[in-house]
């Protein structure tokens, strides 16, 4: 069954598109068929064609460059979203790096240098762009960010990532806390393995995936476009009265501690 769901009155801004493999991609899809108008962001020039690639021919979008860890990229993204839209219904945070020497090694060996590098980019920036969005949010804004469950139980070599997705999980919550007086929402969604450019950067992910469609109830691993729906239920009013919360998308894996073979 599928529900019908009209944004033609909505604004938003997805951050952080690489590809057309990246999960901001798979909202953006959902908030676009929906027929919301859509800004985008993306960090260099190394990656504007991609993007131009997915937006051609699409009515109503925009792009603009803008390193989230850079407060004058963020002032001039924002800038845009005025000048474009006027106001804005939902923020879509799709942002995270670590260095891969961050992965490779141990976590005890973890520098200082990739610690900070990992949750300012990470985690901060939901907090900095949050901030310059904040007097564009209508009542009844959004956002939305991407964790995963390594912020809860340890996965081999995703390292001081997993410290930065608990701490933007933290984050969320404050923020939650801080902007529901504005009737402004804030969630983050715990997306299962995907098979992205993040995920490459994860020595054994090929295993990791495989195991954990192994061992999730459902018997696979959820897809891009199970997180797009959700994006969409919880960027819309459909999910009106969620916030603060860590919503997992990952085909029940990260209920399970182990699943015994059936005779």
């Amino acid at each position: 069954m599928t529900v019908q769901i009209d944004l033609s009155d909505k604004t938003a801004l997805v951050m952080g598109v690489a590809n057309a493999r990246s999960l901001g991609w798979a909202i953006a899809e959902q908030l676009l068929s929906a027929g919301c108008r859509v800004g985008f962001s993306y960090q260099g020039e190394r990656l504007k064609g991609e993007l131009d690639k997915l937006l051609a021919g699409r009515e109503g979008v925009w792009s603009q460059q803008a390193d989230a860890t850079v407060d004058e990229d963020l002032a001039a993204l924002f800038a845009r979203v005025k000048e474009e839209f006027g106001h804005l219904d939902y923020l879509v945070h799709s942002i995270a790096f670590a260095p891969r020497t961050a992965m490779d090694g141990r976590f005890l060996d973890t520098t200082p240098e990739d610690w900070n590098t990992a949750l300012n980019v990470s985690a901060y920036t939901l907090v900095s762009t949050a901030r310059h969005a904040e007097g564009l949010l209508r009542p009844g804004a959004s956002i939305i960010s991407l964790t995963y469950h390594a912020s809860q139980q340890v996965v081999p070599k995703y390292n001081v990532m997993g410290v930065a997705k608990a701490a933007l999980e933290a984050a969320t919550r404050y923020l939650a806390a801080e902007m529901g007086g504005s009737g402004v929402r804030v969630n983050t969604i715990s997306a299962g393995p995907m098979r992205t450019i993040a995920a490459r950067s994860i020595p054994g992910f090929g295993t990791m995936y495989e195991k954990a469609a192994a061992s999730a109830p459902l018997g696979r691993n959820a897809t891009p476009e199970e997180v797009g729906k959700l994006a969409l239920f919880l960027l819309s009013d459909l999910g009106s009265g969620v916030t603060g919360q860590t919503v997992y998308v990952d085909a029940g894996a990260s209920i399970m501690s182990m699943k015994l073979e059936q005779n």
